[in-house]
């Protein structure tokens, strides 16, 4: 029985040569033995996958984008369903934390190795997200570049006028940030702040780790909040943690919660693994097990990932 592979394209991430790259990732998927069918439809996925993996034909679904691709095909099909990541976006932070690149060959290689582990995943505002949430100046210009895009291309240089706009007018209101278990016991007392995370993966944009020990297993979210508000105390933080020291500072906490309750007085905007997701107020939870990736063999052993092993004949 011949395994299948979805591939989904975002026709709105990536590199121009697009159709190109993704026939020689399709050919070399082909030649490792395996089925591959590209489609680019979010209600076509979400079809595809439940009735090949019913069947127990279904290796993966293949999220040829940046990060809201995985995302968004992450909310598309079951938990149990395997997803990979293939780098085609301006922003690869999945890719890059489990180091899987833009080769085909090696790609093929890891979905015929079929290694796979479960991770948790965050839901807010209605939607699962993978990396993180956040509130505050870095969702300000998401929003703004949400409101800009109409659908055109990516690029770094995109980024540039929604940054300074923010830099502009942005005036940092005050967010409410409340910690709960996940029998809903409060942790803390609510938190006044500025800014506010909650992180599954430890990784962020532009290399920056909020939450450098974040473990997108443990079945909890890093709740990270910097309490000061102002373009003085935006470079501040930015560079603590581009050098790693933002954990120092008083006016910076995290604890992990299960739940997290961001309000505010104003429709502060959220952002969800670096797409615009709503004003708040916003309810995040964690779900425990409910994404399931494919991921190199190696960088798994590293990690020290517990692999789960695949339960159909195709394996």
């Amino acid at each position: 029985m011949t395994d299948q592979v979805l591939i989904l394209s975002n026709p709105g991430a990536g590199s121009r040569f697009r159709t190109d790259v993704l026939a020689e990732l399709t050919a070399a998927i082909q030649a490792a033995g395996l089925a591959c069918q590209v489609i680019d439809r979010m209600d076509a996925l979400a079809e595809t996958a439940a009735g090949f993996h019913a069947q127990g034909k279904l290796r993966a679904v293949v999220a040829a984008g940046g990060d809201g691709t995985v995302a968004a095909a992450a909310n598309h099909v079951a938990p149990e369903v395997p997803i990979t990541v293939y780098p085609l976006g301006t922003a690869n932070l999945l890719a890059g934390y489990f180091r899987i690149g833009r080769d085909p060959q090696a790609m093929a290689r890891m979905l015929r190795d079929n290694c796979r582990a479960r991770f948790d995943a965050g839901r807010a505002g209605g939607r699962r997200f993978l990396l993180m949430a956040s509130c505050g100046f870095d969702a300000d210009v998401v929003r703004r570049l949400h409101e800009k895009r109409l659908g055109k291309h990516i690029t770094y240089w995109t980024w540039a006028r929604p940054l300074l706009e923010s830099i502009r007018r942005y005036r940092y209101p005050e967010l409410r940030v409340s910690c709960f278990a996940s029998d809903g016991t409060l942790l803390d007392e609510e938190r006044r702040v500025r800014w506010a995370f909650a992180v599954n993966f430890p990784v962020y944009a532009g290399g920056l780790g909020v939450a450098p020990e974040a473990d997108a297993a443990d079945g909890v979210l890093d709740v990270c909040t910097f309490r000061q508000g102002s373009p003085w105390h935006a470079l501040r933080y930015a560079a603590s943690v581009a050098l790693g020291f933002h954990r120092r500072f008083a006016d910076f906490h995290c604890m992990p919660a299960a739940r997290v309750r961001i309000e505010s007085d104003e429709p502060i905007p959220y952002q969800l693994d670096g797409d615009y997701g709503g004003v708040l107020p916003l309810e995040i939870e964690c779900i425990p097990g409910c994404l399931t990736l494919v991921v190199p063999r190696q960088r798994a052993l590293e990690l020290g990932l517990q692999l789960i092993e695949p339960t159909h004949a195709g394996s």
